[in-house]
């Protein structure tokens, strides 16, 4: 995509964009041909964005002013040093344009200025186009995949650390 902004949104602002992107991403990843409706899909952002005062939203915006993409990240369970990427979400119209690539690099440099020094983030083990945008970031595999606690899909963990948040080093 040529012109990209990522920026983390004021309080309330974008959630309605980035719950809307939610439901058309994860309708086409899943091959469902409904889209589910904001009152469905916006307490999915509203979750995150509501656990943590450190919870955030960092949006994509394009050339236009449309949001295209999101993530919605939260303090990890028992670690205050440690972050949660929730969501990631990406407009299908765009998937392949970048646009999640520039989320990804946006999120480690956000995350070491609000302090987390650690981040994770699960992915379905069938969504190849994710996993590879994560390794791809600089995202590692870790543990076994799981049952994911909605859908019961397999899920796998993946890990970024490192003290500046700017280099992924591999977890054992």
């Amino acid at each position: 995509m040529a012109s990209l902004i990522v920026v983390e949104s004021a309080l309330g602002q974008f959630v309605d964009d980035a719950a809307q992107i939610w439901a058309e991403a994860t309708a086409k990843r899943d091959n469902d041909p409904e889209i589910a409706p904001l009152a469905l899909s916006r307490p999915v952002i509203d979750a995150v964005l509501g656990s943590s005062l450190r919870s955030r939203l960092l949006v994509a915006i394009d050339a236009t002013g449309q949001v295209v993409g999101f993530t919605a990240v939260e303090p990890s369970t028992g670690d205050s040093d440690a972050a949660e990427v929730r969501c990631l979400g990406v407009l299908p119209s765009v998937w392949g344009s970048g646009v999640a690539t520039a989320l990804l690099a946006a999120v480690p440099k956000w995350l070491s200025a609000a302090g987390f020094t650690s981040a994770v983030l699960s992915v379905y083990t069938d969504n190849q186009a994710a996993i590879a945008s994560y390794v791809h970031a600089g995202w590692v595999p870790i543990g076994d995949a799981t049952p994911h606690r909605g859908s019961g899909r397999r899920c796998s963990a993946t890990r970024r650390c490192s003290s500046s948040m700017n280099r992924p080093t591999v977890w054992t």
